[in-house]
């Protein structure tokens, strides 16, 4: 009885150490990982300035979630429907996800292992080697809770691991939100680029019907002899590349239609798309307040970029950590006996208790290799965090450029058009008062209706210009971000 309470008192002990232990473990003791700092952006201090600027009307402010930029009811529907069934999307979504499972087995690492097992071992010695001369049949129950191997996280092994499976996580959050912002501006420039072929076809045909007419007098002409075959086939090839281009846009209007479902997801009903070009569609964003390097992070994939460089930070701290010594705990508490019914009883109390301590002495120059890597790994996502600032300057500094521009742009556009569509109907009224050729009409028709065309685009892209800069500014990725501490 004496020694079995001295037992007892002993496993008391080292049970009561425990809970310290834990916390020692879960508290840490050293990291290390080299102390994060963001690096500086290696982009200019102020947005460009020059004579592509100088025109810019943007208001400062607060960037604005996307449902107040998109204006047209329609195309607002549209956006609606493409993220709830856009694929890309989606599995963006699904990967977010997987990467908080993974967060979630790595962060399990930072606790004890603690499992109930129950066993009964039987065995039977035949009478030749039984000392009875018998055959014996023994059976032993053991019931206990077990902790497998636990590592004590002195060095911050685990924790740095952690911590770079948490980066990844929110990582993945911010592709899903890039995602987001990129189908959000795709959506709109497929609905507006729609929307423009369908007034180019619009306008091919008013070509036709035209040139149909004037042909239709020219046809009458010739066989009257009035008019020479040269003029007369010079009217038909102006009818025949206006039936060319109705087909070509035909085609553009269908491709477009197909282009924009799919980003959706979904078909689109006729009700939704545009009837022509829709310079109301969206209206102009605000450009945030602050230096370019601040406003560059609201951009998801710049954020994803610099969580990919704090996970590779981490992992340095991992790679040293293999350097020190790796102390591990395992241990059991519970009861035996050779009968079923001993268990729980008196006196049936077993445990174990067996810490472990591995201290690296000759790996092969492998923990060096591996901390190279790591430092390598860290240095390549520096360079591409660095990228991700350069490329989101120079996209938003294309984008007010053209804001810049766009608008004197389509002003000049407006003012050809106008000129190029009198100078036709100067040049008609001329020759049907046989003061001009028929040819010099068909050059300012030609030149009308190319006037015509070019209008279209440049309204196209003063429509486009409004979502492409919201997006290179990163406003489709507003939304509640995930917490650090709900990722846990």
């Amino acid at each position: 009885d004496r020694l079995r309470r001295s037992g007892q008192d002993q496993m008391k002990k080292v049970f009561r150490c425990l809970p310290l232990v834990a916390v020692m473990a879960l508290a840490g003791c050293v990291n290390l990982a080299p102390d994060y700092v963001r690096p500086e952006a290696p982009v200019a201090q102020a947005w460009p300035e020059g004579e592509a600027y100088q025109q810019s009307e943007l208001r400062r402010g607060a960037l604005a979630p996307w449902q107040e930029i998109v204006a047209d009811q329609r195309l607002r529907r549209v956006i609606e429907t493409g993220l709830e069934n856009n694929r890309d999307l989606r599995a963006a979504a699904l990967n977010v996800e997987l990467a908080r499972a993974q967060y979630g087995v790595q962060r399990s690492e930072l606790f004890p292992t603690i499992a109930a097992a129950a066993q009964n071992a039987g065995q039977r010695t035949p009478a030749t080697l039984s000392q009875t001369g018998s055959h014996v049949t023994s059976h032993q129950y053991t019931a206990q809770l077990a902790m497998s191997s636990y590592e004590l996280d002195f060095f911050g092994r685990v924790r740095n691991l952690n911590e770079q499976a948490l980066q990844a996580y929110l990582a993945s959050d911010d592709a899903r939100l890039s995602a987001r912002n990129t189908l959000i501006a795709e959506i709109a420039m497929a609905w507006l680029q729609l929307g423009a072929d369908v007034r180019q076809l619009e306008l091919q045909r008013e070509t036709l019907a035209s040139q149909e007419k004037s042909f239709q007098l020219m046809t009458d002409s010739w066989k009257l002899g009035a008019t020479s075959q040269l003029e007369y086939e010079q009217a038909r090839t102006t009818v025949a590349a206006a039936r060319a281009a109705i087909e070509s846009y035909v085609r553009a209007v269908a491709q477009d239609k197909n282009a924009l479902e799919l980003l959706v997801g979904a078909p689109v009903a006729d009700d939704l798309l545009p009837k022509g070009i829709e310079l109301g569609a969206v209206v102009m964003p605000s450009l945030p307040e602050g230096l370019p390097s601040e406003v560059l992070l609201n951009r998801p994939d710049v954020r994803q970029a610099e969580r990919n460089l704090i996970g590779a930070n981490a992992y340095i701290g991992a790679a040293r950590a293999a350097f020190f010594p790796s102390i591990s705990l395992t241990g059991a508490l519970g009861t035996s006996g050779t009968e079923l019914s001993q268990l729980f009883g008196s006196g049936s109390g077993m445990w174990s208790f067996t810490p472990n301590v591995t201290i690296p002495i000759f790996t092969g120059g492998l923990n060096l290799a591996n901390l190279r890597a790591a430092e390598a790994s860290q240095q390549i996502a520096v360079a591409n965090y660095e990228k991700a600032i350069q490329t989101a300057f120079t996209e938003v500094a294309n984008a007010l450029a053209t804001e810049g521009t766009v608008e004197s742009e389509l002003k000049a556009r407006e003012e050809y058009a106008d000129a190029a569509v009198k100078a036709f109907k100067l040049s008609e009224s001329r020759y049907e008062h046989g003061a001009a050729a028929y040819t010099e009409v068909l050059d300012m028709q030609r030149a009308a209706v190319a006037a015509e065309q070019l209008l279209i685009s440049a309204q196209l892209a003063r429509a486009s210009s409004f979502v492409t800069l919201y997006k290179v500014l990163g406003g489709g990725a507003l939304e509640e971000q995930p917490a650090e501490g709900d990722a846990k």
